[in-house]
């Protein structure tokens, strides 16, 4: 389901949304980045690299990036991965956060084109675009790299599970190397949430 807008916690109710697109606009959006997809700017990590369909504006924190898609700043939190938090509001630096974003700003420099790969729901209850994210230039499964390097770890948002294995994988074998947060946050770690 696209949604322009996003849920308060009293059911039934609506509150605008951040960011200034319209409903029409947002579903845009959308169908085009579905149509990117559907028509070979998806289809995962053996895909081939090359293609984009969009270019990184910034990195918010370890797990969530702004892209600009079709012209439209788009706030894109990948699918499948949770980092440990460093600008959440009303909450603390977790351990490892400032080094989570950091490495995604190595991984993901303003300006570098991505191919943004959706799954079964395409936004979330904060109206951000759900995705895998792949660098065009070589290919590389972002979202994968964040877990197997140790910044982040894999997590299930059901029903966009079309990596989950690949990603717990990962995890599973970063922990298991201490690699990351899995050593520097022995004492304080933030997973399991």
């Amino acid at each position: 389901m696209i949604r322009s807008g996003r849920r308060d916690r009293r059911p039934g109710a609506e509150v605008p949304s951040e960011r200034s697109n319209t409903p029409v606009r947002a579903l845009v959006v959308a169908i085009s980045v579905a149509a990117a997809v559907a028509t070979g700017c998806g289809g995962g990590p053996e895909a081939g690299g090359g293609t984009s369909n969009a270019t990184i504006v910034r990195v918010v924190d370890g797990d969530t990036v702004v892209a600009r898609v079709d012209g439209v700043d788009e706030r894109i939190r990948m699918i499948g991965i949770d980092s440990p938090e460093s600008v959440k509001q009303d909450s603390p630096v977790e351990c490892f956060g400032p080094e989570a974003s950091q490495h995604l700003k190595d991984l993901l420099p303003a300006g570098t084109p991505v191919r943004l790969e959706l799954d079964q729901e395409p936004r979330d209850r904060f109206d951000r675009l759900l995705a895998y994210v792949f660098r065009s230039d070589d290919d590389l499964f972002v979202n994968r790299a964040m877990v197997a390097d140790g910044y982040a770890a894999a997590f299930v948002y059901k029903p966009n599970v079309a990596y989950t294995p690949t990603l717990q994988d990962a995890s599973r074998q970063a922990k298991s190397a201490g690699a990351g947060l899995w050593s520097a946050c022995s004492a304080n770690p933030p997973f399991p949430r």
